[in-house]
């Protein structure tokens, strides 16, 4: 299930708090010794960065599958997010040992972090704040191993409600030939039994990559009629017609950011599983170098406002969905359910990262 450590970052014994949430997950993904001791430096860095500098600050630590891995292994990922000042040079920031402050520092920086993550990416923006993405694999990470291949990426970020151990939502990816599909569940309610249905969404998407949306959403229906169900969105990318085909059925939302308009994409009413339509027409748009996919659970505010930023579609996908995330809500509007926030970008290389 989708097991989610959401860590705030508001006082000095937080710092410990993400670094023993770092070491758990490492346990859960089964990575070597050496490979939870860099998860440990990077959550201990990203959380004394917090502490230093933002506003809100919190760390999200969950288990992904790495673009480029063979899917049997998880790695760990770390998203730290703040409503801070933002970074003022982000270039000298990413130099190792680099600090801002008087007090001694870690001796590591988000240098060090970049360099010992398999992939790394930074968005920050002066006065909104920053956000910083990790992710520490099985085997060590490959020095001065340049971009990303080109082509299109796929990410996210989830948060359970209240902070609870598992989220009712999930997210997942699959790569068939020439389609990559992206899937959002939200399962009915939130807690185990809503991340049984999520999960097991997910679970059945790995089987399905050469399926349209449309047939991939009527064989989860079969598939989760054991569990209470759920909101189900499906979008998949035709690398060689450059074309976005999408299906949904239930409350998760869509936005597609291409040629710097967003635009809605709608899901069918209808909870998969229980309460499926016969037939769910399917959207079909054109795909740009610029495009940007954001899919959402309903824990996001419904009227919340895309981002203008055309930085974000050369961003790794989980930073976009760390940033969508951050910029929606607010401690003014707290959620009320599980949040999930998955992205698809056309692949274009980060500025800062080392791979996705």
């Amino acid at each position: 299930m989708s097991r989610v450590w959401d860590v705030p970052v508001d006082d000095s014994t937080r710092v410990r708090d993400v670094r023993v949430a770092a070491e758990e997950a490492s346990a859960c993904a089964g990575l070597p010794a050496n490979r939870t001791a860099t998860a440990a430096l990077v959550a201990t860095e990203l959380a004394t960065n917090l502490l230093r500098h933002a506003d809100d600050g919190r760390v999200l630590i969950s288990l992904v599958e790495r673009a480029h891995d063979d899917g049997r292994r998880a790695a760990v990922q770390l998203v730290s997010l703040d409503h801070g000042p933002g970074i003022p040079d982000v270039a000298a920031a990413m130099r190792d040992g680099y600090t801002t402050t008087v007090a001694a520092s870690l001796g590591a920086g988000l240098g060090t972090c970049r360099r010992i993550a398999n992939d790394f990416d930074l968005h920050s923006a002066p006065g909104r704040g920053t956000v910083v993405m990790a992710r520490i694999g099985h085997e060590p990470a490959v020095r001065n191993q340049g971009p990303p291949p080109p082509g299109p990426r796929a990410g996210g970020v989830n948060v359970p409600l209240g902070r609870a151990e598992h989220s009712g939502d999930a997210w997942g990816r699959v790569r068939g030939g020439d389609r990559l599909t992206l899937l959002l569940a939200d399962g009915l309610g939130h807690g185990a039994k809503a991340a049984e249905a999520s999960t097991a969404a997910v679970t059945e998407l790995r089987g399905m990559a050469e399926l349209p949306p449309a047939e991939i959403l009527r064989r989860l229906g079969r598939a989760l009629r054991p569990t209470r169900g759920a909101a189900v969105a499906v979008a998949q990318l035709d690398l060689r017609e450059a074309r976005l085909s999408f299906a949904g059925i239930g409350n998760v939302g869509a936005r597609l950011r291409t040629d710097g308009a967003w635009k809605a994409l709608l899901s069918h009413p209808g909870i998969v599983g229980a309460q499926a339509p016969a037939s769910v027409p399917v959207q079909r748009v054109p795909w740009h170098a610029d495009s940007l996919l954001v899919l959402h659970s309903d824990g996001l505010p419904s009227r919340w406002t895309p981002p203008d930023d055309g930085v974000l579609p050369g961003c790794d996908p989980a930073v976009a969905a760390a940033v969508v995330l951050r910029d929606a809500g607010s401690a003014a509007r707290p959620t009320r359910d599980d949040t999930c926030v998955a992205v698809l970008t056309a692949g274009g290389v980060s500025r800062h990262g080392s791979g996705a």
